[in-house]
């Protein structure tokens, strides 16, 4: 239910919420009252949204934040690789690296599946119970409160280093569309890189961040230190070869042999991408 700031009145430090003249007719409850959050203006308050998950309400408080200015240079940029076990590896163009460990989420995920799997065995189709509303509703707060972290470990990286444009990788559905295997499918399935993407887009829009979405085809396999071509998906040239390859997990060589963290080379890459698009200059990756 959504409730305009104009139905909502502030008294004695309690907002009363109007239930309409049909839920008085048949169940004699005309409004109810919730506490005023403290660390909010009444008067900047534009909704509330009573909103039921798993056995629970919530109140959401609609308001408008307003920019944040601060000193920045969209020349330099940061590149995200999105992944699973790294959940974020980030590069940028002045000499500075980010990798946010995505294994702690990971883990919370498994367990959680373990928990569900544990209370639905030998229940129909379809079984819900209270127990099971309770540790999905811890999870999905865990969850969101990942999601922020992240997003705030990357805007404090670009506020420390006045990087001025963020770089992210994505193709569309890949979450949704990826075919890993069934184990490694839950997993990335399971974590919220679209949500934790646009988090750090909403981040961006307020301290004035530059965000830019770019699809990461061919970006891992690619060599970063041999300049290799980076086609676009779909429309990769007969006879494309990368110069460098993976060797193991994490660990890439380019055609010299040098050794970099794969994560990384797909950051860079993805930099590469619109490098040419928004003028930058990679020379200090």
């Amino acid at each position: 239910a959504t409730f305009p700031k104009a139905d909502v009145k502030l008294k004695n430090g309690q907002l009363r919420f109007p239930l309409g003249g049909k839920v008085k007719l048949w169940f004699g409850i005309s409004e109810f009252y919730l506490p005023m959050p403290s660390n909010l203006d009444y008067d900047k308050i534009r909704e509330i949204r009573i909103l039921p998950r798993n056995g629970q309400f919530y109140a959401e408080f609609v308001y408008k934040v307003p920019p944040i200015a601060v000193e920045l240079d969209a020349s330099k940029a940061l590149g995200i690789d999105p992944g699973l076990n790294n959940w974020l590896t980030c590069v940028s163009n002045v000499g500075t690296s980010l990798i946010v460990d995505g294994l702690h989420l990971k883990s919370l995920n498994q367990w959680y599946n373990k928990r569900v799997a544990g209370v639905k065995e030998d229940k129909p189709q379809g079984f819900w119970s209270k127990q099971l509303g309770r540790i999905t509703e811890k999870r999905n707060r865990q969850v969101r409160d990942a999601v922020n972290k992240a997003a705030r470990l990357v805007l404090n990286h670009c506020l420390k280093n006045q990087i001025g444009t963020i770089v992210f990788g994505w193709n569309k559905g890949m979450r949704q569309e990826i075919n890993l295997g069934s184990k490694t499918n839950q997993s990335f399935v399971q974590i919220p890189t679209a949500r934790l993407k646009d988090r750090i887009s909403q981040l961006c829009e307020q301290h004035g961040i530059q965000f830019v979405e770019t699809e990461e085809s061919y970006t891992s396999k690619a060599s970063f230190l041999d300049s290799d071509e980076l086609p676009k998906f779909g429309e990769k040239p007969e006879g494309w070869k990368e110069s460098g390859k993976r060797v193991k997990r994490g660990l890439y060589h380019s055609k010299d042999g040098s050794k970099i963290n794969a994560d990384c080379n797909g950051a860079a890459n993805i930099l590469r991408k619109v490098a040419t698009t928004l003028g930058l200059c990679l020379e200090g990756v």
